[in-house]
């Protein structure tokens, strides 16, 4: 069965993407940590996710070849490793990590990395300064929240509803 959505990896068979020839991988990258009473600790994977997929709806629609990958889900949390289950990723991990994901992707022709970060101590600039040079394909940063439209806020709300 074919997915309705041939943007979402997450729903994708072998067969969809052996036959799609993508250009664009768009990464979320989210946290673990407490987000006070009411909200669950995976919010800003929940979030990242859910944005970038609407952006890569409407970019599909566009005739993009976009294709969104697995939420990254541990971010740098440095200041609340004293909260139970809240987990650290530092820095240089995160480093790693993008570096043998924009590897990947490069030796199997996708051309563009986005890293779709959700979450507000995560900084990928210094990590693409370095990262940059050392593979094929280009890598940007968008930091979702600060360019979050009433639009966008509303679909994240309308999710906490349904939850």
């Amino acid at each position: 069965m074919a997915s309705s959505r041939p943007y979402i990896l997450d729903e994708l068979t072998w067969k969809t993407v052996r036959d799609t020839r993508y250009d664009v991988a768009v990464l979320p990258w989210g946290a673990t940590e407490a987000h006070n009473y009411h909200l669950p600790y995976t919010t800003d994977n929940i979030q990242a996710e859910a944005v970038a997929a609407l952006a890569a709806e409407r970019a599909w629609q566009r005739g993009a070849k976009v294709v969104v990958l697995p939420v990254v889900p541990f971010g740098v949390n440095t200041g609340q490793l004293d909260i139970p289950l809240c987990i650290n990723m530092n820095p240089s991990t995160q480093t790693l990590v993008l570096r043998d994901a924009a590897t990947s992707l490069a030796e199997q022709g996708i051309g563009k990395l986005v890293i779709f970060n959700g979450h507000g101590a995560n900084d990928f600039r210094q990590m693409i300064r370095e990262l940059q040079p050392q593979v094929a394909l280009f890598l940007c940063v968008v930091n979702w929240y600060t360019r979050g439209s009433s639009r966008i806020r509303g679909i994240t709300r309308a999710r906490w509803r349904r939850a």
